[in-house]
Order: C-alpha cells, then sequence, then structure tokens
C-alpha cells in the first residue's frame, strides 16, 4: 500500500513539474530576461540606429549642399557686381571731369555691399554647419552612453550569482544590526 501511494506521490510530482507556471525567482528570471530584451534591441536597433545616422547624414549634406548653393549665387553676384564695376569704372573714365567722387562712392558702396553679402552667406554656411555637427555628435554621444549603460547593467547582472547575492545581503543585514545596536 505504501509503494501504491509512493508511486502517486512521485506521479504528481513529475506532472507539475512539466506544467507551466510563474517563476517567483527574481533572480533567476532577470537575467534571462535582461538577456532577451537585450538581444531584442541589438537585433532591431541596430537598424533604427543605421537609419537615424543616415538620415542625419542625409540632412547635414543637404545643408552643405544648399550652402554651396547658396555660396554660387553669392560668387554669381559677386561676379555680377565685378561686372558692373567695370562698367563703373568705364563710365568714370568718360565722366571723370563731371562726377568722378559719386562715381568712386557707388563703385567702394557696390563692392563694400557685395563681399558684406557674401560674408554673411558665409557666416549663414558656417553656422549651418556648425549647429547640424554639433546636434549630430550630441544624438550619437547619447546613444553611446545609452549603449553603455546596458552593456554595463548587462555585465553587472552576469557577474551577479546567487552566491555573490546572499553574501551582499547577508554583509548589509550585518551592518543594519550594528547600526540598531548603537542607536539602541
Amino acid at each position: 500500500m505504501k509503494n501504491v501511494t509512493d508511486s502517486f506521490v512521485s506521479l504528481g510530482y513529475w506532472l507539475f513539474a512539466g506544467s507551466f507556471g510563474f517563476n517567483t525567482d527574481i533572480l533567476a528570471t532577470n537575467p534571462i530576461n535582461l538577456t532577451v530584451v537585450l538581444g531584442v534591441l541589438i537585433f532591431f536597433g541596430k537598424g533604427v540606429l543605421s537609419d537615424l545616422l543616415d538620415n542625419r547624414k542625409q540632412r547635414i549634406l543637404n545643408s552643405i549642399r544648399n550652402s554651396e548653393e547658396l555660396r554660387g549665387g553669392a560668387i554669381e553676384q559677386l561676379e555680377k557686381a565685378r561686372a558692373r564695376l567695370r562698367k563703373v569704372e568705364m563710365e568714370a573714365d568718360e565722366f571723370r571731369v563731371n562726377g568722378y567722387s559719386e562715381i568712386e562712392r557707388e563703385k567702394l558702396n557696390l563692392i563694400n555691399s557685395t563681399y558684406k553679402t557674401l560674408e554673411q552667406l558665409e557666416n549663414y554656411k558656417n553656422e549651418t554647419i556648425h549647429f547640424e555637427q554639433q546636434s549630430a555628435i550630441n544624438e550619437v554621444r547619447q546613444q553611446i552612453f545609452q549603449q553603455a549603460l546596458e552593456g554595463a547593467l548587462g555585465t553587472l547582472n552576469s557577474c551577479l550569482n546567487n552566491e555573490l547575492h546572499l553574501r551582499t545581503i547577508s554583509a548589509n543585514i550585518g551592518r543594519f544590526g550594528t547600526m540598531k545596536e548603537i542607536m539602541d
């Protein structure tokens, strides 16, 4: 009779051993969960990070291209201004007697305004490039920091085993006991 009872007890044990249930041991499930989450993040995050960096690169290249177009327009304006300058110089030779000083003033104003416009466009281009570079650097820094933090957490969780965890808990309980004795 005892053998029959023992066989039912062991049969009941093995039936429940293979069934689905919740594992409430946090230390046993966290490394598995973290490994799965990190694996999914790395697998799917590579493409997202690559896409983000490609998009950022395209925006920077577009900004540079726009700045180069603006620069080309400024150079074209400068060439037009030089052509006008040549024309003004020819007129100055013809009308030297009548209005030499006025033509000279117009020439200088034209040159100065053209150079100021060119400087403003060049400054705008440089500021745009600098802003985009800083933005890209900050975004990459943030992503690197996040990846480093995730790596550190993974390393910490992989190094923390049950024995080390129990020793840490015991040491902290001992400290709390000592603090309680001091307080009393």
